[in-house]
């Protein structure tokens, strides 16, 4: 079975496009909690609705990741107004990293941010990520850095952290935590998996103490070129496995 035909007739109050980008969104929702990479109520997962509005789906606050289905999932504009009634709300800091990437990178239609512990303890080093695996060697070059200024409340803030994205892949969050784009929910998802797993084995490595092995600039250029196979093809193909997992373990996400 693939991840396409898993997918619940749509309620008649969306199209069929909106309704197969719902149940993608909450399957990557639930695979994120299925990872232990959830942070109770906190962080966001976004995707941006086709059509020049710049119209997003996120989380509605209150529901923990893996309570996350389609239908519970909020339309808002860029000014954090609910396009549809809903007794839910969006969490303002939610509103104000995502809104950012959507109003500032066009090509990313879709956020992932999250507080994961690794993460977290890469973007508080003064160096962030380094080139130490190959997952992070994929990245490199391809990530931006953005100060911590606090919660994430102020409106002036979008226009900074839209800078600091830029047309990277990811963006580490000093003192925060880490965010990743794509031009689908699959991409965006393979680009966060990697940042983690980078991020994890950077820390690992730290943590054992001995003297770290950095590859010089030849080899990590290397594999910079190497990440091209890194396609959204291969993006769709490891999404459509997760999606079949999520079916397994999780189900009930595409209502």
């Amino acid at each position: 079975m693939t991840a396409s035909t898993a997918i619940n007739a749509h309620p008649a109050r969306y199209s069929a496009e909106e309704w197969a980008l719902r149940v993608d969104l909450a399957a990557a929702y639930r695979v994120i909690a299925h990872l232990g990479w959830d942070d109770q109520l906190a962080t966001h997962i976004s995707v941006r609705l086709p059509g020049p509005e710049h119209h997003f789906l996120i989380n509605p606050l209150g529901l923990l990741f893996e309570e996350i289905t389609a239908s519970c999932l909020l339309k808002v504009d860029l000014d954090g107004n609910l396009l549809e009634p809903s007794e839910n709300i969006v969490n303002r800091a939610g509103f104000i990293v995502h809104s950012s990437v959507h109003l500032a990178a066009p090509q990313a239609m879709c956020a992932v941010h999250l507080h994961t512990v690794a993460g977290t303890a890469v973007s508080i080093q003064k160096d962030g990520l380094l080139p130490l695996s190959p997952s992070a060697m994929i990245l490199h070059g391809k990530i931006g850095y953005h100060d911590f200024e606090g919660v994430t409340v102020r409106d002036d803030e979008r226009a900074r952290l839209g800078a600091d994205l830029s047309d990277n892949w990811a963006l580490i969050l000093r003192n925060h935590g880490t965010l990743t784009v794509g031009v689908s929910i699959a991409e965006a998802m393979q680009r966060m998996y990697l940042l983690e797993r980078a991020c994890q084995m950077q820390i690992a490595a730290q943590s054992a103490g001995g003297p770290l092995i950095i590859p010089d600039r030849a080899i990590t250029d290397e594999v910079k070129e190497q990440r091209k196979q890194v396609s959204t093809r291969s993006a769709d193909i490891q999404w459509a496995a997760l999606r079949r997992k999520m079916d397994r373990v999780s189900p009930g996400y595409d209502a």
